[in-house]
């Protein structure tokens, strides 16, 4: 019986993914960010009961991908193509391509185009089954990983929608920034670019000195700047890994 628990919390998460779905097809995107939040902490929880019960299996790794493809996948992309749909002010149901724009203007805007919010879940399914052959990625990851891009992609289409500070949402409602973030998601997602993992092998502070500032400074970040800190956070655990890198590079060098 205990094999199934690991098997079980996972499909927590995916539950967690496609009740998130329904949320963020109907645009309340502060809903469907909890229940992303939730299956990304039913996703780390799965790998450490299948290692404490010693229960890994393949049928658990591959049901882990298919989960993270919905919560970290499909999820972020319909949040992309809401948040393009509300930039652009089109509708894919509608028959008008026409659409206001801030200074009062008409232009013509296909209501195709929020759809390529969903290149950030086909870079995701590449990146999980990337994953699954890769026997590299065992204590670091290779790319952001999907639960990363995930929040930040929720996260930024949760502040264009609660934020009051103007020059925030005018950059988050641009389409040119929206299509731009969504390259820049899809490349790192798939990118040659080791990043460290947030595993303890133990909880000392030697051999995780790098993890344990991260933490520190997440924590600073979220008391200061709350929902803003979440797409810092992002940041920050890129130019962490870009820094240890060089630290390393250095020492194997030496």
């Amino acid at each position: 019986m205990k094999q199934w628990i690991p098997n079980i919390i996972t499909l927590l998460n995916l539950l967690c993914g496609c009740i998130a779905a329904v949320f963020a097809l109907n645009d309340d995107l502060i809903t469907a960010g909890i229940l992303v939040a939730a299956g990304i902490f039913f996703d780390f929880f799965d790998g450490l009961a299948a290692r404490m019960l010693k229960v890994s299996s393949e049928l658990g790794g591959q049901l882990d991908s298919m989960a993270d493809l919905v919560t970290s996948g499909l999820v972020p992309g319909i949040a992309m193509y809401q948040m393009l749909n509300d930039s652009l002010g089109v509708n894919l149901f509608e028959d008008s391509l026409s659409f206001q724009t801030a200074t009062g203007d008409y232009a013509i805007a296909h209501p195709f185009l929020p759809l390529i919010g969903f290149l950030i879940t086909a870079a995701s399914a590449l990146r999980l089954a990337r994953f699954n052959l890769d026997t590299r990625q065992t204590d670091s990851f290779i790319g952001v990983p999907t639960p990363a891009n995930a929040i930040l992609i929720i996260s930024l289409a949760i502040i264009v929608q609660s934020t009051h500070v103007d020059w925030i949402y005018g950059l988050l409602s641009n389409p040119y920034i929206l299509t731009g973030i969504i390259l820049l998601s899809c490349y790192l997602l798939n990118a040659e670019l080791p990043l460290f993992a947030l595993k303890f092998k133990n909880f000392g502070f030697k051999g995780n000195e790098m993890r344990w500032i991260f933490l520190l400074i997440c924590l600073v970040l979220i008391a200061t700047l709350q929902l803003y800190a979440v797409p810092c956070i992002i940041v920050l655990y890129i130019a962490m890994s870009l820094l240890n890198n060089t630290i390393l590079d250095k020492k194997s060098k030496a």
